[in-house]
């Protein structure tokens, strides 16, 4: 079973592009992406959620796990496979 990805994005966001690199490498496959550049309620939503104005803001199940810094120093720690497999 591998966890449930959600990520608010925007069009034009290399960060974004890297962590979904990153994501797929893992053998995610489906990430449901959430584009506050097109929809401002959701990043506003977004913004409420997590304390944060930046992109990509990363939820690995029910974890914030932040942007694509944290989510690469959680993969280096050894912590971001078992997270995805929750």
């Amino acid at each position: 079973m591998v966890a449930r990805v959600l990520m608010y994005s925007t069009g034009v966001c290399p960060y974004c592009n890297m962590a979904e690199r990153l994501l797929k490498a893992k053998g995610i496959d489906e990430i449901e992406k959430i584009r506050i550049d097109l929809d401002p309620e959701q990043r506003a939503l977004m913004m409420e959620k997590t304390g944060r104005r930046t992109v990509p803001q990363i939820y690995i199940g029910d974890t914030h796990v932040g942007g694509f810094d944290d989510l690469s120093a959680l993969d280096r720690e050894g912590k971001l496979d078992p997270l995805l497999q929750a």
